[in-house]
């Protein structure tokens, strides 16, 4: 039997990356999905391209290969709308929503006086928005079904060292922090659990996918950080999948207020 057999995950951001890695990794231990992306560019702003409607599908095509359900949706995180429509689509096809993993969010640089209004908007919207939109979304029906469940927020390493140049990044990720613990605090009577995973760098999403450490350092700074990280130049979506593994099963049915972090050390270094 899996580690989340029989429970149902809600993704946001999961038509590449580490959201498409955190649903088959669910699956794979169990799990039915309900996977979202916005699934087209939303700011001129993002210096890369946003994820695509078919590669949504792919990830619902990977989940079904583990022999999981899957019910892939097209939601913008920004609006709650479309996130509730995600939460029933959960309830009608599942029946009930176990585990809810905000993951959705954009990432831009600059110096923080330099930065537009708009980039600095799209970017907390995203990253801090989202997040409680989605935790929004589906408390109601979790705390209705009386079953508790675990609520993982993807933060950063940004969320607990003050990264340059992304001070909007940086803000939002600690925002997601401040969420998730007053969250934990409001949620624990109903047995609804809710943490942040903090990762470092990360390969193979839609910033660094195929692109060498190196030339990512000289990109971008936070990859010229993670490149001097005493474990590993920077991790694995699946690194991080394993982590949102564990708070999603029942492994972790005491954690709570947790800033759980895969960063290869890069918090810890002086």
């Amino acid at each position: 039997m899996g580690r989340v057999q029989g429970k149902v995950a809600l993704i946001t951001g999961a038509a590449r990356g580490q959201g498409r890695s955190h649903a088959v990794r669910l699956a794979e231990e169990g799990a039915d999905v309900v996977v979202t992306d916005v699934c087209h560019d939303i700011s001129d702003e993002l210096p890369y391209r946003l994820a695509s409607k078919d590669q949504l599908e792919e990830t619902a095509q990977l989940v079904r290969a583990t022999g999981r359900r899957c019910v892939a949706l097209r939601a913008d995180v920004r609006s709650i709308a479309e996130v509730r429509a995600a939460v029933d689509a959960a309830r009608a096809e599942f029946g009930r929503l176990d585990v809810v993993v905000a993951n959705a969010g954009v990432m831009s640089s600059g110096s923080a006086w330099e930065l537009s209004e708009e980039v600095w908007d799209v970017v907390v919207d995203v990253n801090l928005k989202g997040a409680w939109n989605t935790a929004r979304a589906a408390i109601p029906w979790m705390i209705e079904a009386g079953e508790g469940g675990s609520i993982v927020m993807i933060s950063s390493a940004a969320g607990i060292r003050g990264h340059v140049p992304y001070a909007h990044y940086v803000a939002a990720k600690h925002g997601v922090v401040g969420l998730m613990k007053a969250l934990s605090n409001e949620l624990a009577p109903h047995r609804i659990r809710v943490n942040t995973v903090h990762p470092t760098g990360v390969s193979d999403t839609g910033i660094t996918v195929g692109v060498p450490v190196e030339e990512l350092a000289a990109r971008e700074p936070l990859f010229a950080l993670a490149a001097m990280n005493p474990l590993a130049p920077y991790v694995e979506p699946r690194d991080v999948s394993n982590a949102v593994l564990f708070l999603a099963s029942d492994e972790a049915r005491y954690v709570t207020g947790l800033q759980f972090t895969v960063d290869a050390g890069s918090t810890n270094k002086p």
